[in-house]
């Protein structure tokens, strides 16, 4: 995993680890642990706030990424190192975007905490903006890039459940009111005084609840600086990281919380300011335009009353998530700085909320 503007890092001292440890147990339980003598050189991926990503730099050249939950209290549930290794495991032979997994130690005496380790696929990660120099200046390349990591989502809600073994994940109907009550639990149990409570929000998804569509695997953190795009061709995508929130439901639902992500040219001006992703550019898709063409490409119809509900339940699940980061900086359990700003990216997604619903 490289990544095009902001790469690895010093390893902050609250997130650091015995790297000698961690190399002594790869040599004894990697699937392979080829190049792996002596202790690595540990850099820290920067771009995160949730589980922890390290690159590790041995000796004779190989390089592996490591990831840990973060410290501090954490929600029930999450940061389950595990389950994301065994869905990534589980997928490659049905969806070969996962990268390879190498070890998983649920051992916390080696390092404090669970940990996997897994292939560096080398290529580039997209940030807040489009880099010079790596061939999306054009609109036909931004185009391409658009319908690629579409495409991308597509083919992993196409893979086939029971070749990978995970239909177990399904719990079966109901899929879209757990996920409303469930994550409206999440944030009422995150909420800090100085951000809003998002009682309204809440209420009018209960109301609007769709039916569920038909189960399909699901990323459930879906954007570009989860994609891990071709080096020799930025228009394509090599791979998809982050399976920390995967699992079964429905698919438009994974859908709408990407497009919570999907910051476009004419958004008002505070959702640009928290924007992560580069769909501002010109060229870059609209959301309509995505909607549109995961439509057409599936063979379903989306009524515009849906798609309404989808966005806006992805853009409360996001400020879910940022306020359980938040609440950690709030109480003083990290000193990680995105965690402190996540306070305000609450009050922004709050705000957007409103707008969405008019």
């Amino acid at each position: 995993m490289s990544e095009s503007q902001a790469g690895a890092g010093t390893v902050r001292d609250e997130d650091a680890f015995d790297a000698e440890a961690v190399a002594k147990w790869l040599r004894a339980n990697a699937s392979d642990n080829g190049g792996m003598e002596g202790v690595p050189r540990v850099r820290q991926f920067a771009g995160g706030a949730s589980n922890l990503t390290y690159q590790l730099s041995f000796e004779g050249g190989r390089e592996v990424i490591l990831r840990r939950p973060p410290s501090g209290t954490k929600a029930k549930g999450a940061h389950d190192m595990g389950r994301e290794f065994r869905i990534q495991q589980a997928l490659a032979p049905v969806y070969p975007l996962v990268p390879t997994m190498i070890g998983l130690c649920l051992d916390e005496q080696v390092i404090g905490s669970e940990f996997y380790v897994m292939e560096r696929l080398v290529g580039t990660i997209l940030r807040r903006d489009l880099p010079d120099g790596i061939g999306l200046d054009t609109m036909q390349a931004r185009d391409r890039l658009c319908r690629n990591a579409i495409d991308a989502l597509i083919d992993l809600h196409a893979a086939d459940l029971d070749a990978s073994g995970l239909r177990d994940l399904d719990r079966g109907a109901g899929y879209v009111a757990r996920q409303v009550s469930g994550w409206s639990e999440r944030y009422r149990r995150a909420h800090t005084p100085d951000v809003g409570d998002f009682a309204s929000v809440m209420s009018w998804l209960v109301e609007h609840e769709p039916a569920d569509r038909a189960h399909t695997m699901i990323h459930n953190d879906f954007r570009f600086d989860n994609l891990v795009l071709d080096p020799g061709d930025s228009t394509r995508v090599l791979g998809v990281l982050d399976w920390e929130l995967a699992t079964v439901g429905d698919p438009l639902m994974d859908l709408g919380s990407a497009m919570a992500y999907w910051c476009q040219g004419d958004d008002p001006e505070p959702v640009q300011v928290i924007r992560l992703q580069p769909t501002n550019a010109e060229g870059m898709w609209t959301r309509e335009q995505v909607w549109t063409a995961y439509g057409e490409r599936r063979g379903l119809s989306i009524p515009e009353g849906d798609r309404r509900f989808y966005e806006v339940f992805g853009t409360f699940r996001l400020a879910a998530i940022a306020q359980q980061i938040y609440y950690r900086s709030f109480h003083g359990q990290t000193t990680n700085p995105k965690a402190a700003m996540m306070g305000g990216f609450v009050r922004i997604l709050d705000e957007r909320c409103r707008e969405l619903l008019g």
